[in-house]
């Protein structure tokens, strides 16, 4: 049983709707001769206002009616797409948002104000007192008469069916019709041939065909227009019939019976007549191929998934310690199905960064109409894909820092024209994966990072000593310090020292880090290292003294062994030769205080994030294990050298080291050592 809310349903494809509206508003702002886009946008708005009238958000399909008839005189060439007229209409999506989620709620001083900003760009008065939405009465006449053929006008029949589920969907054909009467005189003839008998009739479901004769100087188009949204699940024929050649002709000389648009209404209309709409069998495969699940099963599932992965290492480690042949096999079948599982799961939950950097197309529009700056957003590796929980998190942090690269890094017109740079300022969004985890950049052509005004303010601050010394990495990442801002004075968009704070922790409880590098004159680039999922990984299980502990498998390049002497000749430097290169390297037994004497073979196992290396002396390297992550308590936020933790197939806790976190810490620790000579 479909246990979904109609209501619900409508509100997601009416957000989406929305989403696309917006796309191809900003589009159409780059070009506006775009006549693609200019008919896009007339589709999405009257899918948009057709589908809100009929699941009752009356005020949505009021508003919306008048945006659509806007685009509808720019389509039919009585009105001019202008720049003015694209701005006024995404202001006016942003309204019809808020008639989405809020159907109920007072929104007329908002609407008129928009809807006299919309008829001030369309360059036209509209009646002060016209209604909300259009209501036509349907015409007295029941006959056309070929007499009133004239000018451009064309008669037209057109016969359609719904699914016999439609009004459970949400479909009123009686909205359907209403629409066709606006269209012009028609008469609508019901075909009632295929309601069954009484006791075979279900009153949920849609028996009635319709046919009509329209007399109208709209095009084609706009009567399938009317069926846009049920155009896939419908059976309709549309044809064109031909004025009679009689100058002046009785309405006698063409009474119902006579009139070739009389026939008597079939109950079944052959698939090989001319005219015939059928569904589009590829846009139906389309749809039957992708199934809309909401996120919270996918994450329950997800949680089945790792329950599961726990559960088979459990039952590994019992078939590797007991002799029986036939469990040892069960074991590895069960280990294979159960690692498809997960993989197949993974990839269900990964969705593409494109959904993410469409969000600030619009942003950037804005901004750049309240600053006055010209500004070029250009998005790169849209196809890499990320975990949905991790896409849904970094959308805040994005935002704080492309409003600070608009706001602080991009100079206004003059500026850039004195500086030599083009008119045009760019803000390129990118995303590439490396290993196990996604780089999300955000690089601006701006004026860079003034790394005296951050010195100044920080000592101005507390937050360093004055001429303390500090590496440029060091100083960059001063900035995102509570409070900290260079702005001169506080903007709408930035100058609190609140926004960097806030990407900072979203980032660090994402496992993640953040790199600078910034050129003064020539612009910024702040990369996000993000993992590509929070749920599930495989590991390298290694024992540091009596303690167990998982490090991501993919960040580990290779193991090796340390010899005694070789431990010994390294006291005081901390550094292996590996092909020609010196790699420093953390003692995990004494970062972690076990308290315990190392194993005679220590292994090195040596990890990588981007270029940088560090190597992790363990005791034992046990072997790789598909490791479920779970969340660290509370009480363990402030301990940054474990990301998570996760359970053993015997029942006990091992800890997930935080690969940045130490990379960081070696890389430090080769610093000083490098200082003191």
């Amino acid at each position: 049983m479909n246990d979904l809310d109609p209501i619900a349903v409508f509100r997601t494809e009416a957000a989406e709707q929305l989403e696309l509206i917006e796309a191809g508003l900003l589009d159409l702002m780059r070009d506006l001769s775009d006549r693609a886009q200019i008919d896009a946008v007339f589709r999405g708005l009257h899918t948009l206002k057709g589908s809100g009238s009929m699941f009752g958000f009356d005020q949505l399909a009021a508003f919306t009616h008048h945006c659509e008839t806007a685009f509808d005189r720019v389509r039919r060439g009585e009105a001019a797409a202008t720049k003015e007229l694209v701005a006024a209409v995404l202001d006016a999506q942003g309204h019809m948002q808020a008639l989405l989620e809020n159907p109920n709620g007072d929104h007329e001083a908002m609407s008129s104000i928009l809807l006299e900003n919309l008829r001030n760009a369309v360059g036209a008065t509209a009646p002060q007192n016209a209604p909300a939405a259009p209501v036509i009465t349907p015409p007295a006449s029941t006959s056309i008469s070929s007499g009133s053929i004239a000018g451009g006008a064309k008669a037209w029949q057109l016969k359609f069916s719904l699914p016999a589920n439609s009004m459970a969907n949400g479909t009123n054909p009686l909205g359907l019709l209403d629409e066709l009467r606006e269209l012009g005189e028609c008469r609508i003839e019901a075909d009632i041939g295929a309601i069954p008998p009484l006791q075979d009739l279900d009153p949920r479901d849609l028996h009635i065909g319709w046919t009509i004769h329209l007399t109208t100087e709209k095009p084609r188009s706009e009567i399938e227009d009317v069926f846009i949204f049920v155009m896939d699940e419908m059976t309709m024929e549309l044809k064109e019939h031909s004025a009679p050649k009689q100058p002046n002709p009785t309405p006698a000389a063409l009474s119902p019976r006579q009139s070739p648009a009389s026939e008597p209404p079939k109950a079944a209309i052959p698939p090989t007549e001319a005219g015939k709409v059928q569904p589009a069998d590829t846009k139906s495969q389309k749809q039957a191929d992708n199934v809309r699940i909401p996120a919270l099963r996918l994450d329950e599932m997800m949680d089945r998934v790792g329950e599961l992965v726990i559960a088979q290492s459990r039952l590994s480690q019992m078939a590797n310690s007991a002799a029986d042949l036939g469990l040892r096999s069960v074991s590895e079948e069960i280990e294979r199905l159960a690692g498809e599982l997960r993989d197949t799961m993974m990839v269900l939950r990964m969705m593409p960064v494109a959904s993410l950097f469409s969000r600030f197309r619009r942003l950037v529009h804005d901004l750049a109409r309240e600053t006055g700056k010209d500004i070029e957003l250009v998005t790169e590796g849209e196809t890499t894909e990320v975990d949905k929980t991790v896409i849904d998190r970094l959308a805040d942090p994005l935002v704080h820092l492309v409003r600070n690269s608009i706001d602080h890094g991009l100079e206004g017109p003059d500026d850039r024209a004195a500086a030599g740079k083009p008119m045009t300022g760019r803000v390129i969004l990118s995303a590439h994966q490396t290993g196990s985890e996604v780089v999300i950049s955000i690089r601006d052509d701006g004026r860079g990072i003034d790394r005296q005004k951050v010195r100044a303010k920080a000592e101005a601050n507390g937050l360093i000593q004055p001429g303390a010394q500090l590496s440029d990495k060091d100083l960059l990442q001063l900035i995102f310090q509570p409070g900290f801002s260079t702005a001169e004075k506080v903007t709408n968009l930035s100058g609190r020292g609140v926004g960097m704070d806030v990407v900072k922790k979203t980032i660090e409880t994402l496992r993640g880090s953040i790199d600078i590098t910034s050129e003064f004159g020539k612009g910024s680039d702040i990369a996000l290292r993000i993992p590509l999922t929070l749920a599930i990984i495989d590991g390298l299980l290694v024992r540091v003294g009596n303690g167990r502990y998982v490090i991501p498998l993919t960040a580990v390049e290779e193991c090796l062994e340390l010899s005694v002497e070789q431990d010994l000749r390294s006291r005081g430097r901390s550094f292996i030769s590996l092909r020609d290169k010196l790699v420093p390297f953390l003692r995990l037994r004494e970062l972690f205080r076990t308290g315990t004497e190392p194993d005679p073979y220590q292994k090195v196992v040596v990890i990588s994030t981007g270029s940088e290396q560090v190597g992790l002396v363990v005791d034992q390297i046990i072997g790789d294990h598909q490791t479920v992550i779970k969340s660290m308590s509370k009480l363990h936020d402030q301990v940054s050298t474990f990301s998570g933790a996760t359970i053993l197939g015997d029942g006990n806790v091992a800890l997930i080291l935080d690969v940045a976190h130490l990379i960081a810490a070696g890389q430090h620790q080769e610093a000083q050592l490098r200082a003191a000579g």
